[in-house]
Parts: C-alpha cells; sequence; structure tokens
C-alpha cells in the first residue's frame, strides 16, 4: 500500500513541473513571433549538436526546435541519437539508409515519430479544452503537407480556443489556427534537460 501512495506521491508532484514547463515553452514560442523569418526549407548543413539555419531563415519545425532550444532543450541532438538507436521506427520519406543530423529535427513526420516515442501522444480532439499551452499539434495542409505549432497561451478573440504559434509561410505568427487544417497529431514533451 505505500508504494501505490509513493507512486500517486510522485505522479502528483510531476504535474505542476509539467504544467509550468507547457508554460514556458509556450512563452518560448511566443517570443519567436518577435523574430522575421523568411520562410525557407532548404537543406543545410549544421553544426552539430545545437546546430541551426540561419536566424533569418527557417520553417514550421524551427518555430519548435528554437522554442525547445530557449529552454535549454536540443531536439536536433534528441532526434538524431533516437533515430540513431531506432532508425527503423521512423518514416522512409526521403530515401535515407541512416540518420542525417542536418536535417532530420526539421521534418515533420520524423518530430512526430519522435514526440510519440519519446513523449505523450494524445489523441487529436476537436474539443479545445484538450490542448494545453506548450503541446504540439500537427496538421496535414492541402498538397499533403505536414505542418507542425505549439499551443499558446493565449486564447482566441471568442475566448473559445488557444491560439498556435506556427510559421505557416510568413514567419512566426500567432495565430487562431488550431482547427484550421485536418489534425494529425497531439503531443506532450516535457523532457528533463
Amino acid at each position: 500500500m505505500r508504494a501505490v501512495w509513493l507512486i500517486l506521491l510522485a505522479c502528483l508532484l510531476a504535474l505542476p513541473a509539467r504544467a509550468d514547463f507547457g508554460a514556458r515553452l509556450a512563452d518560448a514560442a511566443r517570443e519567436r513571433t518577435n523574430h522575421r523569418v523568411t520562410y525557407d526549407g532548404s537543406y543545410v548543413r549544421l553544426a552539430y549538436p545545437m546546430g541551426d539555419v540561419a536566424p533569418d531563415r527557417g520553417v514550421c519545425t524551427d518555430v519548435v526546435v528554437r522554442s525547445y532550444r530557449t529552454l535549454g532543450i536540443d531536439l536536433q541532438r534528441r532526434v538524431h541519437e533516437d533515430m540513431r538507436a531506432a532508425f527503423d521506427s521512423y518514416p522512409k520519406l526521403w530515401g535515407l539508409k541512416r540518420p542525417d543530423p542536418n536535417i532530420d529535427h526539421r521534418r515533420v513526420p520524423n518530430l512526430r515519430a519522435f514526440f510519440a516515442r519519446q513523449g505523450q501522444s494524445l489523441p487529436p480532439s476537436r474539443d479545445a479544452a484538450a490542448y494545453r499551452p506548450g503541446d504540439l499539434v500537427t496538421w496535414q495542409l492541402p498538397g499533403n503537407l505536414p505542418h507542425i505549432g505549439i499551443v499558446a497561451a493565449a486564447r482566441s478573440d471568442d475566448g473559445a480556443r488557444p491560439l498556435i504559434v506556427h510559421n505557416i509561410g510568413a514567419g512566426p505568427r500567432r495565430e487562431d489556427a488550431l482547427f484550421a487544417y485536418p489534425i494529425t497529431g497531439h503531443y506532450r514533451y516535457a523532457p528533463a534537460r
């Protein structure tokens, strides 16, 4: 019985840490909206670890990568290490025979696989209350294009939905976009540093 109580206590103690992390990630994403970024998904050779494309360039995944990096978490390294350990668990959409730390963390399907493996994968929902600040959402855009964004702390003008921080082509923006496209994934990833 004591072991059950200890597990319950540990779970309860972890809740504020997750909430705090989600809020901090949402704040980091909101800060990304202050940066002028030209949408550019070109393949670029990056330093490793902590590599990044030029600060005035980026795509939707770079909003996510840079927001986590603000909190001391290098998704480039984490995705690369997880792909090295479990390459067969990742999509085979680009004909790669092995992980590539220059681009893997900048691809939505890879981030979906990573967040599902290393974080918490939640069912996509049409219920706005299911989405918390700092959650990650993926969509399928017209033209069969995958997209990703971060749930913000701010709400839509009518208060019904959380806003999303994403880069859909015009640089990082905070917009009422949660239900604008078909949702393909909903994740929480709050790792220890």
